[in-house]
C-alpha cells in the first residue's frame, strides 16, 4: 500500500510505503530531517508537525490518525521539550496520506533564503523621535499632573504642541521615570503626535524593523532609528507555505475551514517574533527596543497579517478591506516589541497588486524615469509595473510555484545540493551543472571511491530550484532538444534522453543516478517543461498587456526584482520568453526591492507619505477579466514566442524547423483543406 506525503517547506511530494518512518520516507524523496541519535528518541532534532485537515490543494486528508500513536517515551520527551504537539520522525509511522511541515531546527539542508538588503543612499528622518527632556519637580498645591508637566517641558524644550498624547503603557511607566532620575526622562515620541514610551534619565538607542511579507519567504531587515545603519538582517520561510503555496490556495483554505484564518495567522505572527528576536540578539539589543515596523506584503499577505478573511479578493471585483496606509498598535497584532510601539503598513494599489509593489516603486522610482522600464518582481505570485515618463501601469499574475521548484518533478526550494545552474552542449547533447554548495561544475567532479575527498563534490544532486529550472529549459531549448511549442524534439538523438510510448513522450536526465544525493537520476520532465511554460506565458502576457494599454512596443530597461530575479541569467530568461526582447545589458537585478523600499519608509517619513502618491498615480490592469489576456497567453506559450521578435537575441536562437503539428491540428487542417 503506499500513501501521498507531501513535505513543506520543501514542497517535495510523493507515494511511500505504508509503515515506514515519517524520516526515512522523507529521505527516499530526497529530504533530510536532522538526527543526531539514529532513531534512537534521545536528540530530539526530528522533530515534525502533523497538519491536521483537508488539503483541497493537494487533494488529501491530513491527520494524526494517519500515523501510529505515540509511544510514552515519545510523549514524554515531547512534553519535557514543551512541543507535545509535534512527533518524531525517526518513530511516527506512516499509515494514510500526510502533509507534514519539517520546522527549520529539524532541517538538515537548511533553506537558503537570498533576500539581503541593498546599499541605498536614504535621507534619515524616521517617524520616531528619542528626546531627552527635563521636567518641573510637582509641587504641592500645584494639581497640573505629571503628564501635564512632561507635556509643558516637551512643548518648551522641543516646541511639540501640547495636544500630544501618550500611550497607555507609557502612562504608566510615567509617574516612576520622573522620579528615578530626578525628574529627567527620555521619551520617546511617534510622528509627533503620541508618546510611545518613557525611560528614566538620559537613554540612546531605538529601532525599528522593516518587514517584507512575501508569500515564500519573510524577509526582516533591523535598523538604528537614528543613523538609519542595517544592524541585522534575518528571513525566514513563510510558515502559511504549509497551507498552501499559492495566494488562491491560501484564500480557499481561509474559507474551507472555520479555523483556516486563525491558523496562517497565528502561524505568520509567531514567524516575525521570531524574526524581531533573531535580529534583536545578532545586533545586541531587547526587542522592548523596537519601537516601530514598517511591513509590506501582497494584498492577501496582509488581509491574513491584519487577522480579515482575504476572501472578497478571492473572485472579482477583487476588493481589498482597505487599499490605504495604516497604522495601528504592534501589540494589537500579538508582536512582541515595545508595548507602544507602532506598526505601519504601506498602501496597496489594487485587489492583487500590493504594498510591495509600492515598495519596489519608493525603492526604485520608477515613477521619476524618462525611459520605459518594465519590473518584475518574480515570485509566487507576480506583479508586473510598466513606467514611462507621463504614466505607470501595474498587473498580478500568479505563475504558481513552479519557479521557486514546485510542480517541477524534482523540483525543490534553494538548498545545498539543489541544481542552480545548467549548460547543455549543442552538440553532444550532454548536461553540466553546478549545485549550491558546490562551486565546481559536474564535469569536473570525481565520484570514484578511490578518488581524493579534495576532489569529491561537498554535495551531490539534491533537485532543482527555481534558477535551475529556467536555465535547463532554456539551454534544451538552444540545443534544438526542445520545439518552439515545449516538446522534446524525437528527431534527435542522444544519450541523456529516455523515451516512452513510441518516442511521443521523453524525459531528459539532468543528473545521473551516480550524481544524485538519492540514487535516482534526476529528470527534465515532459510536464516539468508545460509548468515552465504556464508559469512563464503567464508573466510574458501580463507585460505584454501593459505593453498593449500603454501603447508601446518596446521597452528600453527591464528590472527583475526580488530575491528570485536576483539569480536568473538575463540570457536565459529571454531565451525562455518570460520577459520581452530588450538590450541584454539593459536587464538586470535589483535585489529584495520590495524590502528596501519597506526599509527607506521606516527611516523616512517623507518617502512614506510618497508611496501613498504614488500608489494613487498607478492605473491597475486587471488581466483576469481582460479580453485580450488569453490570446496573449497562447502565444507566450511557445519559446520564447509565438509571434513576437527578439531581435536582441539574434544569433543565439537555434536554427530549427518549426513544432511539427500535433494530431488535433492536422485533423484541424484537413477539415479546412475539405471546405475550400
Amino acid at each position: 500500500m503506499k500513501h501521498t506525503l507531501i513535505l513543506m517547506p520543501s514542497g517535495r511530494r510523493g507515494k511511500v510505503d505504508d509503515g515506514a518512518t515519517v524520516m526515512d520516507a522523507a529521505r527516499q524523496m530526497g529530504v533530510e530531517i536532522e538526527s543526531i541519535c539514529g532513531g534512537r528518541q534521545t536528540c530530539h532534532k526530528c522533530r515534525v508537525v502533523v497538519e491536521k485537515g483537508r488539503f483541497d490543494k493537494h487533494g488529501i486528508t491530513s491527520g494524526e490518525d494517519h500515523l501510529t500513536p505515540r509511544t510514552e517515551k515519545e510523549i514524554t520527551l515531547l512534553e519535557k521539550l514543551g512541543t507535545p504537539e509535534q512527533r518524531l520522525s525517526c518513530d511516527a509511522r506512516i499509515h494514510g496520506d500526510l502533509l507534514i511541515t519539517i520546522p527549520e531546527g529539524s532541517r538538515a539542508q537548511k533553506q537558503i533564503i537570498r533576500k539581503t538588503a541593498t546599499e541605498r543612499v536614504i535621507e534619515v528622518d524616521p517617524t520616531i523621535r528619542q528626546l531627552y527632556v527635563e521636567v518641573e519637580e510637582a509641587q504641592l498645591g500645584f494639581h497640573r499632573g505629571d503628564w501635564g508637566r512632561l507635556q509643558d517641558a516637551l512643548a518648551d524644550q522641543w516646541e511639540l504642541e501640547e495636544d500630544l498624547t501618550i500611550d497607555i503603557h507609557a502612562l504608566r511607566k510615567l509617574q516612576d521615570a520622573l522620579r528615578a532620575e530626578k525628574w529627567a526622562v527620555t521619551v520617546i515620541v511617534w510622528n509627533e503626535r503620541e508618546v510611545i514610551d518613557v525611560q528614566p534619565g538620559f537613554v540612546e538607542g531605538t529601532y525599528g524593523l522593516a518587514v517584507d511579507v512575501g508569500s515564500t519567504t519573510v524577509a526582516s531587515y533591523l535598523c538604528d532609528l537614528r543613523t538609519g545603519e542595517l544592524l541585522a538582517t534575518e528571513s525566514v520561510m513563510n510558515p502559511q507555505v504549509s497551507y498552501g503555496e499559492d495566494l488562491m490556495s491560501r484564500i480557499s483554505f481561509a474559507i474551507s475551514r472555520d479555523d483556516g484564518l486563525d491558523v496562517m495567522h497565528k502561524a505568520i505572527i509567531d514567524a516575525l517574533n521570531q524574526l524581531a528576536a533573531r535580529t534583536a540578539k545578532q545586533a545586541k539589543i531587547r526587542t522592548s527596543q523596537i519601537h516601530e515596523i514598517v511591513m509590506v506584503g501582497n494584498t492577501t499577505m496582509a488581509h491574513i497579517l491584519l487577522g480579515i478573511n482575504p476572501e472578497q479578493i478571492g473572485g472579482a471585483p477583487f476588493a481589498p478591506a482597505n487599499r490605504d496606509a495604516m497604522d495601528f498598535k504592534a501589540r494589537d497584532l500579538g508582536l512582541k516589541l515595545n508595548p507602544g510601539a507602532n506598526t505601519h503598513l504601506l498602501p496597496a494599489e489594487a485587489g492583487h497588486v500590493g504594498a510591495d509593489n509600492v515598495a519596489v516603486l519608493v525603492a526604485e522610482q520608477l515613477h521619476l524615469q524618462d525611459r520605459v522600464v518594465l519590473a518584475v518582481d518574480v515570485g509566487t505570485n507576480a506583479e508586473i509595473i510598466l513606467s514611462g515618463p507621463e504614466w505607470m501601469y501595474s498587473a498580478s499574475r500568479p505563475p504558481g510555484p513552479a519557479f521557486e521548484g514546485g510542480q517541477i518533478s524534482s523540483g525543490m526550494r534553494a538548498a545545498p545540493g539543489a541544481i542552480e545552474r545548467v549548460r547543455i552542449d549543442p552538440q553532444t547533447k550532454e548536461p553540466r551543472f553546478r549545485v549550491i554548495g558546490e562551486e565546481r561544475w559536474s564535469d569536473e567532479w570525481q565520484l570514484s571511491v578511490d578518488a581524493p575527498a579534495e576532489a569529491q563534490p561537498q554535495h551531490l544532486a539534491a533537485g532543482i530550484c527555481g534558477s535551475g529550472i529556467i536555465e535547463a529549459i532554456a539551454e534544451l531549448f538552444l540545443a534544438g532538444i526542445l520545439l518552439t511549442d515545449g516538446r522534446f524534439n524525437p528527431e534527435v538523438e542522444y544519450a541523456s534522453m529516455l523515451w516512452e510510448n513510441g518516442k511521443r513522450k521523453g524525459s531528459y536526465i539532468l543528473a545521473s543516478a551516480e550524481e544524485s544525493s538519492s540514487g535516482n537520476p534526476i529528470l527534465i520532465t515532459q510536464q516539468d517543461v508545460r509548468n515552465i511554460q504556464l508559469a512563464k506565458a503567464a508573466l510574458y502576457a501580463g507585460a505584454k498587456l501593459l505593453m498593449m494599454r500603454a501603447g508601446v512596443e518596446q521597452v528600453d530597461e527591464v528590472i527583475l526584482a526580488g530575491a528570485f530575479g536576483s539569480y536568473i541569467d538575463p540570457k536565459h530568461a529571454m531565451v525562455l520568453g518570460l520577459i520581452p526582447d530588450c538590450d541584454l545589458s539593459k536587464v538586470h537585478a535589483v535585489g529584495n526591492a520590495a524590502g528596501d523600499g519597506a526599509r527607506i519608509a521606516l527611516l523616512n517619513k517623507a518617502r512614506r507619505a510618497e508611496a501613498s502618491e504614488i500608489a494613487n498615480k498607478v492605473r491597475y490592469i486587471e488581466t483576469a477579466v481582460d479580453a485580450d489576456f488569453q490570446e496573449e497567453f497562447v502565444k507566450a506559450m511557445h519559446l520564447p514566442h509565438g509571434g513576437d521578435a527578439f531581435p536582441h537575441l539574434d544569433g543565439m536562437l537555434p536554427e530549427m524547423k518549426m513544432a511539427m503539428p500535433t494530431r488535433r491540428e492536422r485533423k484541424r487542417r484537413r477539415v479546412r483543406t475539405s471546405n475550400r
